[in-house]
């Protein structure tokens, strides 16, 4: 039977199928139809989808499915097979197999380390999960239903605090999970280029629908072009609307395939431990789609989930492992470090001599405490592991010095030489209403060249969750009224990302419009000299003054400066005084308090930021 609730039921589980000799006879000896064209078929389709591509009648598609012993209406979706035989019954041939395009994403998503294995030596390997959502939405609580070991009630107010890893076992074949404490440490490891999750579970409580954290997780998600099935927990709760969440993930561009979409929707309750089987056995359907593959006879290849000191063990790296099979004994480099495999332990604690492809495990014998995100290889001997650890070392000087990232300035170049066919923007606006007219107006610049990309549109100030959602995507922040936090900005200064800000939509617009056709003139950014925290307000023969303590860089008196409340400019002039104590200051610097006057302001509240800049020739 078709699946209903959008739980999709694996072939290998249903019955047998009616051929189509069978239903000839069935009908009455009736001559089989004639080929009349080959069609391809995707991995799953819509009832509706399939009757409008053999240009059949949705009725008549229904009867020939209740035929075959399979209820399902219009919107639910059917698998390969099932669409391939009811294509069969209506003349059709269908050319494409089921594996087709689960090759082909499997070739484009791990690409990186394994299309250089013949084929023939890549065997079926676990899916690596991760578990997604907005906070107390029940993202660990999942996976301790999942794993039955009480992770969450050991974790300070419930909320995940570490990056882990973890297997489990259904039907006799394994699932890897990683639960990370947010899409910023999924986006994190890929803007270092490791590309670890092949499915990814986006946790949506009934009770409380998609909020901030769960659209920016969808964002991140889309851009790594991951695979999502999403859970809508809680279902257990008397206020619980799974379809007021079904609606509320379709307006922001997540269909599920109960309305027509390609999008697995699970209803849980991790509490109640409801549909967590149903859950596991569609990730296992996605992951038979996806095809996943590697190769167990190579060396080993993979990425650093978490690293630690341990007091008595020393450096322990968490690795999930991509390719081939790590054993004891055998020389690495992850990163800039080195060292030779010690001890490998699962994520139970238990010890073995080797990890095969999707295993989460630690290992010792690290030098020194890798990054996580870092790619561990194996090597000949621990020479040529410290030497390349030395080597990487240098690259990575180099490659900071000579970063090329996005940006207005050099964009045009890039498409020029065709290195870019898709410009990625992530946009943050003071209110959501500016949020829809500025991203109509982008999307209407797409030219054959190059596409214009939103990764994420939303209102607020721009966060380091947008830093590195734009690193790992290779793209650029673009600020309308709006700012960006501090450590947003470290992040930005240390990568060389581009962060443009505007107070006019047709400027914003206009400028995307000229660079696309390489007539932008040169433009000035803004650089930061200061940042200063209102911490009192006083009142003196002079005027208002804000007592304040100096967070980063420094403020001189004279320079031009903003005041920001809640991450939103509401003021902007120069400074017209500076004072430490009661003396004039020229300049004061970071750690230590002082008084400031703006300009044509005295409306300065406790929690301000004063923000002192200039701007310089890009």
């Amino acid at each position: 039977m078709a699946r209903t609730h959008g739980v999709r039921r694996s072939p290998r589980r249903r019955g047998r199928t009616r051929t189509q000799s069978e239903d000839t006879r069935h009908k009455g000896r009736e001559e089989a139809p004639a080929v009349k064209s080959a069609i391809k078929l995707p991995a799953s389709i819509t009832v509706k989808q399939l009757a409008e591509l053999v240009e059949a009648n949705q009725i008549d598609m229904i009867k020939q499915l209740m035929r075959n012993g399979i209820m399902a209406n219009v919107n639910q979706v059917i698998d390969f097979d099932t669409a391939a035989s009811l294509a069969a019954s209506f003349g059709y041939e269908v050319i494409a197999e089921k594996r087709t395009a689960a090759v082909t994403s499997y070739k484009r998503k791990r690409s990186r380390h394994f299309l250089e294995d013949d084929l023939a030596l890549l065997k079926p390997r676990p899916p690596v999960v991760t578990i997604m959502g907005h906070v107390d939405h029940g993202k660990t609580k999942l996976l301790d239903a999942i794993r039955q070991a009480n992770v969450a009630a050991t974790e300070a107010g419930e909320i995940t605090q570490h990056i882990g890893a973890y297997q489990v076992e259904i039907h006799g074949q394994k699932i890897t999970f990683l639960d990370t404490p947010g899409h910023e440490a999924f986006t994190a490891m890929r803007a270092r280029g490791a590309q670890v999750t092949d499915i990814a579970v986006l946790v949506v409580a009934a009770d409380d629908g998609v909020m901030p954290q769960t659209i920016e997780a969808i964002a991140h998600v889309k851009a790594a072009d991951v695979p999502i099935v999403v859970a809508i927990n809680k279902i257990d709760k008397p206020e619980a609307n799974p379809q007021r969440v079904k609606q509320q993930l379709a307006d922001h561009g997540v269909l599920i395939e109960e309305w027509g979409g390609d999008v697995i929707c699970v209803p849980v309750s991790a509490k109640a431990k409801e549909g967590i089987d149903d859950l596991l056995e569609n990730l296992l359907i996605v992951a038979e789609i996806e095809d996943l593959k590697a190769n167990p006879d190579r060396r080993a290849i993979g990425v650093v989930v978490e690293a630690k000191i341990d007091k008595s063990k020393g450096p322990v790296t968490t690795v999930l492992i991509e390719t081939g099979t790590l054993r004891v004994g055998e020389s690495f480099v992850v990163g800039d470090t080195w060292g030779k495999v010690k001890a490998i332990f699962s994520d139970k604690g238990k010890q073995f001599r080797k990890a095969e492809p999707s295993s989460p495990v630690e290992i010792l014998g690290a030098d020194s405490v890798p990054d996580a995100g870092d790619i561990l290889t194996v090597t000949n001997s621990e020479k040529e592991a410290r030497t390349l650890a030395e080597n990487r070392r240098e690259q990575k000087r180099i490659k900071r010095n000579a970063a090329k990232q996005v940006s207005l300035s050099n964009l045009f170049s890039q498409i020029s030489e065709g290195e870019m066919k898709d410009l990625n923007i992530i946009l943050k606006t003071d209110v959501q209403g500016s949020v829809e007219p500025i991203k109509t107006s982008l999307e209407r610049l797409n030219t054959d060249a190059v596409k214009v990309n939103l990764l994420h549109a939303d209102s607020g100030s721009i966060t380091e969750s947008d830093v590195l959602l734009a690193l790992a995507s290779n793209g650029i922040i673009l600020g309308f009224n709006t700012r960006t936090e501090t450590g947003a900005v470290q992040i930005a200064d240390r990568e060389g990302l581009d962060i443009r800000y505007y107070d006019i939509i047709y400027k914003l617009v206009e400028d995307i419009e000229k660079v696309m056709t390489g007539l932008l003139d040169p433009t000035y950014v803004e650089v930061v000299e200061g940042r200063a925290d209102v911490r009192a307000v006083f009142k003196t023969r002079a005027g208002i003054v804000a007592g304040s303590y100096i967070t980063d860089g420094k403020i001189i008196r004279g320079a031009t400066a903003r005041v920001l409340r809640n991450g939103n400019v509401i003021h902007q002039s120069n400074i017209s005084s500076l004072k430490r104590f009661k003396d004039d200051a020229r300049e004061v610097t970071s750690g230590f308090e002082c008084g400031i006057g703006i300009s044509g302001f005295v409306d300065f509240e406790e929690g301000d930021t004063i923000e002192s800049y200039k701007k310089e020739a890009a």
